[in-house]
């Protein structure tokens, strides 16, 4: 185990960003890259460690931007043999097995409004390692009796959110608020500085209305689009706890995006003719 890049693993889980934790994980001959040589691979492309260096080195790195882009690890095989096909320009004349893990981003989430389904998503959050900040600019709505575990509480206007807050250290934004006019500048706001996830809770008539304000501010449709309005999935979720349930089961969802499926049961094996289901000598 190389304590550079566990150390630089934790590093960049507790900055919500992702990586691929490249592992050696089977040799064969001749390789530059022992068993459990590892390499991080930042989501910028930058790396740290090796798994053998040269060629190698480069392809393993390529293939885990590519990972990192598709939020899916994977299995490689190489050849270090320049002279078999599909073989790495290299003389070495072994063989070596990679192992890609993707590791997402932790999710840490920039709560803005501290009423019911706030507080009932924040009561959720902890058990999942999930990271969050609450904001709102009342001040009763951000104690921390009511957000125990929130890492920042804060009091601020709508539209200072983004100066009180950095955008980009949060994976996820949820307008959670009491007021059409507030949550709207939040929204506006956020379509222009805020890199990642964007949720509203808003009836249809409020949402309609709210970005019919957006549009006339001159929001496009495509910013617009950015917007996941209602936020959470669609569980018929009518109590704070419910809906809360819904919302944090969406980012959970979008951790794992391949969709998990029952493998469907093997059909019977179709009888012979006359065959009764006895077993004849």
């Amino acid at each position: 185990m190389d304590r550079r890049t566990e150390r630089e693993a934790l590093r960049l889980l507790e900055r919500h960003r992702s990586f691929v934790r490249a592992v050696v994980v089977r040799t064969g001959g001749s390789v530059p890259g022992k068993l459990g040589a590892t390499m991080i691979v930042r989501d910028d492309g930058s790396t740290l460690g090796t798994v053998g260096g040269a060629a190698l080195e480069e392809e393993v790195k390529r293939r885990a931007v590519e990972a990192i882009e598709r939020h899916r690890g994977d299995l490689l095989h190489f050849d270090l043999a320049a002279w078999k096909e599909g073989g790495l320009p290299s003389l070495c004349g072994g063989s070596v097995d990679v192992a890609l893990e993707y590791v997402a981003p932790r999710p840490n989430l920039l709560l803005w409004g501290g009423g019911h389904v706030a507080q009932a998503v924040a009561r959720l959050l902890p058990s999942l390692e999930f990271d969050h900040s609450v904001a709102d600019d009342r001040p009763d709505y951000v104690r921390a009796d009511l957000f125990p575990d929130a890492d920042r509480h804060e009091v601020v206007a709508p539209g200072a959110l983004f100066d009180a807050f950095s955008p980009a250290e949060f994976t996820h934004l949820l307008v959670l608020g009491y007021d059409a006019a507030k949550d709207g500048e939040v929204l506006f706001e956020a379509i222009a500085r805020f890199p990642n996830t964007i949720g509203l809770i808003a009836s249809a008539p409020k949402r309609e209305h709210m970005y019919a304000r957006l549009r006339d501010r001159g929001v496009g449709r495509e910013a617009l689009a950015r917007i996941r309005s209602p936020v959470g999935l669609a569980i018929g979720a009518q109590s704070p706890a419910e809906i809360a349930v819904s919302i944090v089961a969406e980012i959970v969802r979008d951790l794992h995006p391949a969709p998990l499926r029952t493998r469907p049961a093997p059909e019977p094996a179709p009888r012979a003719k006359g065959d009764g289901g006895e077993r004849h000598a």
